[in-house]
């Protein structure tokens, strides 16, 4: 990308895992502990695991009856620490200067997991987040950036969505915002559902109307 982009808005509903964290170490570390209990190949669960909640991504995998148990299993694994976690380039800045711009986070993690990583990663929490709990459906279903652009009192179309993956791309897509995607853990091939594509969050300038990509 090259030159300057005004994005003017009403909201920016940001992805967490992947977008302004990342967790990287311990959520593999956690996977590949996890997945040989239950007969599932690692490699291939985290493949496509990205963006999506932890129980719609092992209903890919086991039988109904059995999501429950083994989510909770993963996600237990996964909380028992915050080794590695850090913010990712620009996203602190990023966050605490938003110039009046409201915004809100929108997560696949569930209100635990987003409190402790959060934490890890010095990562200011807003008034407003959407987590796994909030919402029926997960990524790619667009339930989670609605009800955040709803609580915010913004029209969706309004919204800037800042997305890392493709499920949630589809998303922000569905939701009617304008998706921006960082390639900090995709390939801009794999994004070519978003709006803009952009490196990382340093080439991100908020202001009290909107972003500037850069």
């Amino acid at each position: 990308m090259t030159g300057v982009t005004r994005l003017p808005c009403a909201a920016v509903l940001f992805d967490v895992d992947g977008t302004l964290i990342d967790s990287t170490p311990l959520v593999e570390h956690a996977a590949r502990r996890w997945a040989p209990e239950y007969g599932i190949d690692a490699d291939v669960f985290l493949a496509g695991s990205h963006g999506r909640r932890t129980g719609d991504r092992i209903a890919d995998f086991l039988p109904p009856d059995r999501v429950a148990e083994a989510a909770a299993r993963l996600d237990a694994l996964e909380a028992a620490g915050t080794d590695g976690i850090t913010a990712l380039p620009g996203a602190v800045d990023l966050l605490t200067g938003m110039d009046g711009l409201p915004w809100a986070l929108v997560t696949s993690m569930d209100r635990g997991q987003l409190a402790a990583r959060a934490a890890a990663a010095r990562i200011p929490l807003p008034g407003v987040v959407v987590t796994a709990e909030d919402v029926r459906h997960g990524k790619p279903d667009p339930a989670g950036y609605l009800r955040a652009a709803g609580l915010l009192g913004a029209d969706p179309a309004a919204c800037v969505v800042v997305e890392d993956a493709p499920a949630g791309v589809a998303a922000g897509r569905a939701a009617g915002a304008t998706v921006v995607a960082v390639t900090t853990s995709h390939p801009r091939e794999a994004l070519g559902e978003a709006h803009h594509v952009i490196e990382g969050l340093t080439a991100v300038a908020p202001g009290p109307d909107g972003l500037t990509l850069a």
